[in-house]
């Protein structure tokens, strides 16, 4: 529920027919620009489609549009001290801890590099975006130091203090990891195949679907073998689960972000389409593993599936 599939599709082909889908661009911001205007219009026509199915299809089509929202996280808000930012960040750390969501995330990334190969004899390297207190990265950097595994880990931030207390936490534990200030959808120019692994978690309703674009498209210019999007599956269970979970942690803000994040959760067909857009090409999945939609982006040439 909430993924309308059936209905989706149809739209999909219907813009497809059109010769509105997928589009072409020339720079990040007409790339922007354009998936915005895509997803709003796929939307739009997937509500036509469900009106014509009539019945549960429309039904949920509207509660759909009920849910969504656009409302900004407390943890994103500008307003919002560094410190108390950080408090936020944490709280989503230890609920993943207590969810045992990170060695599920470990285990589907380093599955990813178990073939690849550097006849230059270099570690692999790993770029986090987005990574917030630092959780994800930690959990890949002690895996890989417990393995004696040749893969160096990046974790990302635009926040200047998760980039301190990440880079404090690492050096403690002396993990292969460092932390740098960056802008996920506003990347450096590093040089082409600076990474061989690009990983987003728990971020990509953060995002909008053109900021997503733009950080897809320049993962193909700077990652040899995928991208890799981890987020929330759209559902109704996890509108009420996510903030339910969220509670446990005793912050208001925490748990208002969690129902937040849940109605902001990207169906399977819109995360999709917008990996369509940004690459040009069909070389990824969108999957589900409960609780989670994973989207995976191939640049190795290998079969997405």
């Amino acid at each position: 529920m909430l993924q309308l599939k059936k209905a989706g599709s149809q739209a999909l082909e219907n813009l497809r027919s059109e010769g509105i889908f997928p589009p072409s661009w020339q720079s990040m911001e007409e790339l922007e620009t354009k998936t915005n205007d895509i997803v709003s219009r796929f939307l739009d026509e997937r509500f036509k489609v469900s009106k014509k199915l009539g019945g549960s299809s429309l039904l949920t089509e509207l509660l759909d549009r009920v849910l969504r929202t656009s409302d900004t996280e407390c943890m994103d808000d500008s307003k919002l001290p560094e410190n108390e930012k950080l408090e936020l960040v944490q709280a989503l750390d230890r609920q993943n801890l207590q969810m045992q969501l990170y060695p599920r995330y470990v285990a589907l990334l380093l599955s990813l590099l178990e073939k690849v190969t550097t006849p230059e004899q270099r570690k692999l390297r790993i770029l986090e975006l987005a990574s917030g207190s630092g959780g994800l990265a930690m959990a890949l950097a002690e895996e890989i130091q417990r393995k004696h595994l040749p893969i160096a880990v990046t974790g990302s931030d635009i926040v200047p203090k998760f980039i301190e207390e990440g880079n404090h936490k690492a050096e403690e534990k002396k993990l292969p990891l460092n932390f740098q200030l960056l802008n996920a959808f506003n990347l450096p120019e590093f040089h082409e195949g600076s990474f061989d692994l690009m990983v987003i978690s728990q971020s990509l309703h953060h995002f909008t679907p053109g900021q997503l674009a733009i950080m897809i498209a320049q993962s193909a210019q700077q990652t040899k073998t995928a991208f890799v999007g981890i987020d929330g599956y759209r559902s109704i269970l996890l509108t009420g689960g996510v903030p339910l979970m969220a509670s446990l942690q005793g912050i208001p803000s925490f748990a208002l972000d969690g129902l937040t994040s849940a109605r902001k959760f990207y169906s399977e067909l819109e995360l999709d389409l917008i990996a369509e857009i940004a690459t040009g090409k069909r070389d990824h999945t969108v999957t589900c593993d409960w609780p989670l939609s994973i989207l995976t982006v191939r640049f190795d040439g290998r079969s997405p599936n």
